[in-house]
């Protein structure tokens, strides 16, 4: 797969007089998928460029401090709008998703415009829609690609604190705070570079992983205790989640992150699996650890996939059904489990 230069593209935009810019990511967009957006958008608003922010879903409160969080059209709420957005756009940047289902029914109106739609992510097997590519799956994050994309284009002055701090975000929830594999010395370069912008990174910290509501803090408890089941002979922990549990305890966007990683936490599991039923489907997180792929898991059974330790899925069968496909799915992979 072939990139395109950061040059090329913003030369591509500034071709045009005043080009209609949308930026868009995916559903229930997590802090690199904001951090990204609206690390982009502040970027092309002090280069002159304006731009509008489109999301297909809503996103959780924890990440309405970023600059501009407050402006972003979101497609379920307003359909007319965002579609027309779209359609006549004369450029889509589309980060930290590599394929329009990943955008819900908004990726009809994107696969629909004439806009040049430019791909800039770090995940695996580009769906390959767009014509215009910034792609690494070596990233350790969408907002490191969109900081190279500022700093390889030759645009630095442009990075400002508010920009910063929105890339720092999504940098260090996708690489676990610094400790996945994902995350390299160059990251942590750039980190520190971000860091020099005069961010407040315990702040961000605080925002981002301690300012939990207290239905989410009994939520999680509950999980943990009643529906986590841990299934030795994979070396797999699944939690599962229904409707009135979802209702019982207020959950809102963003209450559910993070949960999956509790069962990875356990010692002896090497794979872990969170099971929500959304009533439209039932959506599924994979986190695995060392050699074992949760991408090709999620694509082989579940329509998913993402990156090699953590990936996500859905299914149109019932709760329960998912969770029997789950238990029938671990089957193939006990020696890859227990390797």
């Amino acid at each position: 797969m072939s990139n395109h230069q950061a040059s090329d593209i913003l030369r591509a935009i500034q071709s045009i007089n005043s080009p209609k810019v949308v930026i868009t990511t995916h559903h229930k967009p997590d802090a690199d998928a904001m951090g990204s957006s609206l690390g982009l958008q502040i970027f092309l608003k002090n280069h002159g460029i304006h731009s509008t922010v489109v999301t297909p879903t809503d996103f959780a409160s924890f990440l309405h401090w970023m600059k501009g969080s407050q402006e972003v059209v979101i497609f379920e709420e307003n359909e007319e709008v965002a579609t027309e957005l779209a359609m006549n756009a004369d450029f889509i940047f589309c980060l930290d998703f590599n394929d329009l289902s990943r955008i819900n029914e908004f990726g009809e109106a994107v696969g629909k415009s004439n806009a040049i739609k430019i791909l800039m992510d770090h995940h695996q097997f580009p769906q390959g829609f767009e014509q215009l590519t910034y792609w690494d799956d070596k990233a350790s994050s969408t907002c490191e690609l969109v900081y190279r994309f500022i700093v390889e284009s030759n645009n630095h002055q442009y990075l400002d604190k508010d920009c910063a701090a929105c890339l720092y975000t999504g940098i260090m929830t996708d690489t676990g705070s610094f400790r996945h594999s994902n995350c390299s010395s160059n990251t942590h370069r750039i980190a520190a570079d971000l860091m020099d912008y005069g961010i407040d990174h315990v702040a961000i910290h605080d925002l981002v992983f301690d300012s939990f509501t207290e239905d989410r803090v009994r939520f999680i408890g509950y999980a943990l205790n009643k529906k986590l089941e841990i299934l030795r002979e994979y070396k797999t922990a699944i939690i599962s989640i229904n409707r009135e549990e979802l209702k019982q305890f207020k959950i809102q966007t963003g209450d559910t992150e993070g949960l999956v990683n509790y069962g990875l936490g356990i010692e002896g599991i090497k794979f872990a699996i969170l099971i929500i039923d959304r009533t439209k489907l039932v959506k599924m997180s994979f986190r695995s650890k060392g050699d074992f792929a949760a991408n090709a898991f999620a694509r082989n059974h579940f329509n998913g996939g993402g990156h090699f330790n953590a990936a996500g899925g859905s299914s149109t069968a019932s709760l329960e059904e998912t969770i029997q496909q789950v238990k029938d799915s671990l089957k193939l992979y006990l020696k890859e489990l227990n390797a």
